[in-house]
């Protein structure tokens, strides 16, 4: 999706949002768009290991009211993801998490920490995971990884949590974004290609 405010794209896994430290993590979905156009600004960041639906804003005022809504819960967002294990039903997970180490980044729960909360359905089961709908009401770091890994059911293929040879990517896909457009007023809903998870190594 591309308007005269924000554009839209779908990030492959493996991908940065935006760079990273070194020269190794220079490529990153804000330096390739920039390149056509220098105003893109990123309104959220979606981890490299995650794919998905990514939101740009195209001025400095498109971001000012896209921001906003994200600090306001005004924007729904909605995953799917594989875990390991076999889960049923639904519920909701709430517990602040804090970062616990730098090298890797790695966020659990903690005293201290901030209160994330994920609403989470099964949708379908297999012979060693579960496919959930994931709906995060805040925007911790990791916050979907870490809440499945302290439930004993971390995301197949998450390199940190869980266990990376499960598979040769993160089985999490950021599925769609929906908000009212801050300046149309319109409703918008964003939705992603399918879920890549069969894609072969």
């Amino acid at each position: 999706m591309r308007d005269p405010w924000l554009i839209a794209v779908d990030k492959p896994a493996g991908l940065l949002s935006q760079p990273g430290l070194g020269p190794e993590q220079s490529d990153s979905v804000i330096t390739r768009l920039q390149q056509q156009d220098q105003g893109l600004r990123l309104v959220h960041r979606l981890d490299r290991d995650t794919s998905g639906v990514l939101l740009l804003a195209r001025s400095a005022d498109a971001l000012r009211r896209l921001s906003a809504l994200f600090a306001e819960r005004r924007i729904n967002k909605l995953y799917q993801a594989d875990v390991e294990g076999e889960l049923h039903g639904s519920g909701c997970i709430a517990s602040p998490l804090a970062r616990l180490s730098r090298q890797p980044p790695r966020y659990g729960s903690h005293p201290e920490g901030r209160l994330a909360l994920t609403i989470w359905r099964a949708r379908a089961a297999g012979a060693h995971s579960t496919r959930l709908w994931l709906r995060p009401l805040t925007g911790r770091s990791h916050q979907l990884r870490a809440h499945l890994a302290e439930r004993c059911h971390p995301i197949v293929g998450d390199p940190i949590y869980g266990d990376a040879g499960r598979s040769c990517r993160m089985h999490l896909h950021a599925q769609a974004l929906s908000f009212r457009h801050p300046f149309t007023q319109q409703r918008v809903r964003l939705i992603a290609q399918e879920v890549p998870f069969a894609t072969e190594c």
